[in-house]
This record gives structure tokens, sequence and C-alpha cells, in this order.
């Protein structure tokens, strides 16, 4: 039996009988059974049934909970989960029609058009381009002109060429830094950002409701002009809106930069090239676009990592380069690493690269006078508040709390006026200047870089001095974080009791570190310990977020909790400050701070672990 034969009713009505069974031993979750039942018995999900029928028939119930236990929704990058034969919690040629179909459904729905605009590109992933062609049939069926990319190309040219080309939707077919098994839908409105409410929920609720999905041949659809590809032209207005973003004109600086088998050659490395970084050189094992990631280690293509750094330090070694720039598969982030005055390459994180770009941004703007009280810069809740305090000694305002996701950023943006936007950064390796765009840019990131590292290399200084010398200026501040893997609906359920108990009974203290106040971006609320007692409103757009302050002192705390909105997995952020009253002192502090931070994060992880064994 294969997934184009359907079975005979009765094997039909007998798997549905052996789902309700699995159903009632708790070998399915109800999720799942429904999923199955859904896609068992409606006409669209037709092709899936022989082969779900088969592995009902055989008793895989671990497999079949894995791949129905959820219909993928729509987080904060998107629609993104792994590929599968099908499976309504996988990313297959329905789920990609749909995310399709229900942006083109919503699209006319809420604006009463039979048509519109769009454009789609794609990263190397595999199955990429397949599910870009499968996006654009959907979209051009629907009435749209289509606007396709001709090859793989960053998620912030799509974003880009959304404004470019005066399109009302955008899709990049991507997974970000995800590993190989995985793919992704990024749905985009008009602004070039992504979809907020209320159209991300208008759009899964008109995926929910897909039945049969317009299509049209691909070749027929090119040949009557419904899909255009695009490319050099678009690739040439964009390169030229980030160069524009340009502050200096230093540019002697020997660099290594890899696209860890990504995009990133078609943006970051190209932008750098034709803004004259001659000395910028390309890791050749990392060069090729694939999407198995093959010579990255445990091909995991996340510039987080401090292992994906490993075969790029190593070649780095053995040439001159000062720093080495990784751009994810998509090259909408970006990594750096600064090589120390001991000839040892140190990854930065994502606060420390946020930092130094807006110090950079803010003092070369500052020096040109192109800076008034009303300019701002951005940043999303759970990224250092050196930002802020950056922009507080430039004069300029900061907008510190937005919700995790870039989307926030581009709507904020809109609503302050982008002419006025100066810096926007998140702590996962996400930045963004200028306002070609409205979403994070590795190419104007490693730009940006660049130049404040060839300034600082000029004056006999590296990027890790200037990060001392703001430790000096603003406090030493420090950041971690750490993940709960909870796959499954078991795994959210887990997720779930864990931000019950940081709402309704949390720790007092942890690992001696005292809290005075608890800040519920869920309920919206601002409460007090330790008595979590609510004590007043809390101006956000709301978020399953929560973050604990520790009393004032000489080390300040703080620590973020939030399920995340792409992976199943809950992510804490730590954040410290120490005072730094001189110069002799710094190097002890650091190591106070990173002890107390280390201590707490243990208290926090112990915590954690008691509370999921509570019955």
């Amino acid at each position: 039996m294969s997934a184009s034969h359907t079975p005979a009713t009765s094997q039909i009505e007998q798997a549905l009988r052996a789902v309700d069974s699995a159903g009632a031993s708790q070998r399915l979750t109800t999720g799942a059974q429904t999923n199955l039942r859904r896609w068992l018995t409606e006409p669209g999900y037709g092709k899936y049934v022989g082969r779900i029928v088969e592995f009902v028939e055989q008793g895989r119930w671990d497999e079949l909970e894995a791949r129905f236990w959820e219909v993928i929704p729509f987080g904060t990058g998107g629609r993104r989960g792994p590929m599968a034969e099908f499976g309504s919690a996988t990313m297959i040629e329905r789920s990609v029609a749909e995310s399709a179909h229900g942006m083109a459904a919503y699209f006319k729905q809420n604006t009463g058009r039979s048509d519109g605009r769009a454009v789609i590109a794609h990263d190397t992933r595999n199955r990429s381009p397949e599910f870009a062609r499968l996006t654009a049939t959907t979209l051009a069926a629907h009435g749209f002109k289509v606007f396709l990319f001709d090859g793989h190309r960053s998620t912030p040219a799509l974003s880009f060429s959304v404004r470019h080309l005066k399109c009302d939707i955008g899709v990049m077919i991507s997974a970000s830094h995800n590993p190989p098994a995985d793919n992704g839908f990024k749905a985009y409105w008009n602004n070039g950002g992504q979809v907020l409410p209320p159209h991300d929920k208008g759009i899964v609720d008109a995926v929910y409701k897909a039945a049969d999905i317009p299509t049209i041949d691909f070749d027929q659809a090119v040949a009557s002009g419904k899909i255009e590809f695009v490319g050099e032209a678009i690739d040439a207005a964009y390169i030229t809106a980030v160069k524009s973003q340009s502050l200096s004109a230093a540019r002697d600086l020997p660099a290594l930069y890899t696209p860890l088998h990504g995009v990133g050659e078609t943006s970051a490395y190209r932008t750098l090239r034709e803004a004259g970084f001659k000395d910028i050189e390309i890791f050749e094992p990392q060069r090729q676009p694939d999407g198995n990631f093959p010579n990255v280690p445990n091909q995991f293509p996340n510039p987080e990592l401090p292992a994906v750094w490993g075969p790029a330090i190593a070649h780095a070694k053995t040439t001159r380069a000062a720093i080495i720039l990784a751009s994810d598969p998509d090259a909408d982030r970006l990594g750096v690493a600064v090589r120390d005055a001991s000839g040892e390459f140190v990854p930065l994180t994502g606060n420390r690269i946020a930092a130094l770009l807006c110090d950079y941004v803010l003092r070369k703007r500052t020096a040109a006078g192109t800076l008034t009280p009303r300019h701002y810069v951005l940043e999303s809740v759970v990224t250092t508040k050196l930002v802020a305090a950056l922009a507080k000694s430039h004069g300029v305002r900061s907008l510190d709390d937005l919700m995790v996701g870039f989307k926030f950023v581009a709507d904020t943006m809109d609503r302050e006026g982008p002419d006025l936007f100066v810096f926007a950064a998140e702590e996962s390796l996400g930045y963004l200047t200028g306002s070609y765009a409205r979403d994070k840019d590795a190419s104007v990131a490693a730009l940006l870089m660049c130049e404040a590292a060839a300034e600082l290399r000029a004056a006999g200084k590296t990027l890790l001095d200037r990060l001392d010398e703001l430790s000096i200026e603003h406090g030493y501040y420090l950041e971690t974080q750490k993940s709960e893997a909870a796959k499954g609906a078991q795994g959210q359920a887990l997720i779930e009791k864990l931000m019950r108990s940081f709402r309704e009974q949390p720790p007092a203290d942890l690992g001696g570190i005292r809290f005075a106040r608890a800040l519920d971006y869920g309920k919206k609320e601002i409460r007090r310990m330790p008595d979590n007692t609510r004590v007043s409103d809390l101006a956000t757009t709301g978020g399953n977020l929560v973050v604990f302050e520790s009393v004032p002192g000489e080390c300040e705390i703080q620590v973020a909790a939030r399920p995340s909105g792409t992976e199943p997995k809950i992510k804490f952020y730590f954040f410290a400050r120490s005072a730094v009253p001189n110069a002799a002192a710094l190097s002890d502090i650091k190591q106070q701070t990173e002890s107390k931070l280390k201590t707490f994060q243990q208290a926090l992880s112990d915590w954690v672990q008691r509370v999921w064994v509570e019955k």
C-alpha cells in the first residue's frame, strides 16, 4: 500500500477504530487522535491515507504521535518543523500548500480584493526549492502576481523585496539555523515584516479550514506571466541599500567569513566585497550551498553554538585574520569571533555583538550630528540592557521591552517612524540598521562590525578592548542562557506546568539572590516579591514571558523564562550587572559576577527539576 493508493473503506474504518482505541489507552494524545481522524476522513488529505493506515495497522503509535500531536502553529519565526512523508506536525507539501492557501484566503478576506502581489524566496535547505515552487503555484492559482527568486537568497533580501516590489505578502522558505531535518514557512505582510496578530491567527484559521487547495501548472504560470522570476536586479538594489548604511571608510581588516553552507555568499559576503573589504577570505569547506550542512559540526548550523566555530577557528589561526564572521543558513543572523592578545579566537555572544554594534552606530552618528532626542534604538526584553544604557548616554530613546521576534521590531519601527530608527538588536544574533528592510540582517551587521573592527585596529585595539572600555564606562554586563528541551505533547504539558509555577508559586530566592519583583508579560502585571502580590499593570503587547529582578545591590541579577515560539523547549535568559569603580577592578569584578551568575543559574536549574518531578 502506498501514499498514492487509497485503502478500502473498511480498512479506513478499522484504522479509525484503532486510533480511538489508542487514544483511550493513552498511546495517543487527544491532539494526535483528533488530527489523525481528520487526515483519515477529509478529502484534502486523501493522498496520505494509505501510508497512515499502514502505520496504524503496524501499531507505530510513537511515530504517529510525533507526526500528529499538533498542527504546526505560526510562532515567533513563522511555521517551522521536521520534514516527513506525512503528518500535521511536520513540514510536507501539504503543510506548505496549506500555509500559502491560508495566506491567500486570509488576504482576500481581510482586504476584499481578489488579487494581489507576492514575492517568494528560499534558502539552501533540502526541499526548499520544491516548497518555494509549490507556494508560487498555490498563490498564482489564487490570482496573485508572483515574483519568484531564481535561486537561493537571504531572508532579509526577501523582506527588502516585499517593499521594493510593492508586494502585499511575501514568503521565505527556511528553517533558519535548525538541523537539516527541518524546514519552514516564514510569512511576511506588506510592510516587509513577519505577520503579527491578528493576521497570524487569521492565516492559521484559514489554513485549518483548507480542504481542496487550488493550484496551477508551474510552467504554464511562468509562460502566462502569473509567475515571474526575479534575481540580479533585486540583488543589486538590496546590496546598494545595505551599503548605504556604511558609517566609515576604514577597510583595512583581515577576516574570515563562513556562510555555513547557506545563502550568505549572496548577501553578507557580497556586501563586504562590494563595500571595499578586499582582505575577507571565504571559508571554502563551508562555502558550498548544501542543506545537509556536511562540514558543520553536528550538522547544526547555528552560530550561537560554540562547537560550530571549530573548523573556521582552526583555519583562521593559520592566517592573519583578526575576526571571523559566520551567518546562519538564511543569513539573517551574524556571529562573530575575535582574535585575542594570545592569538586565540573568542566567539562573542549575541548580546556583546549587540552592544558593540550599537556603540559603533551611536558613536559615529553622534559625531556626524545626525541624532536627536526623538531618535530611538530597539531591543527585545531578553537582550542586554547595555544597549539601553548606551542609548541613554547618547541622548536617544531606548524601547527595550519588545517581545521576542523581529516582527515586533518591524511593527515598532512603523509605529514610531522609520526615519527616526537607529538600531535594533535581539540576543539571538539579530541586528538591523536602516529602513530598507523589516527583518534582521547579517549583511548590514557584517558591514558595520567590520568597520568598527577596522577603526579599532587602526588605533591598535580590538573589539574585545572596546568591550572592556564599555564595562568601565557603563558597568560590567554579563548575560547567559539555558534551554530545557521538552518534546511532544508531554513536553508541552511540562512547559505549561513550569510557567504556572513561575506565576503562582515562584521561588523567593535562588542561590542567595533575593527577588524584588516579577514582571509578567503574559498577565500584563508587575508583582512584588516575595509575597507575589500584584502592585501595578505592565504596559506591554503581551507574551508568554516572566522576568524576575533581584533586589538592588552591587551585583544585580535578572532571569527571564519563555517557552520557545519555534522549538519544543523553554528558554531561560540570565542577566547580571556589576558596577566597575575603575579599570584596575574590572578583572576581579568579571570573576565575581560570573561566579554569582553561575551559582544562581544552577539553583534555578535545580528548582526547575523539582517542579517537573512534583505530582
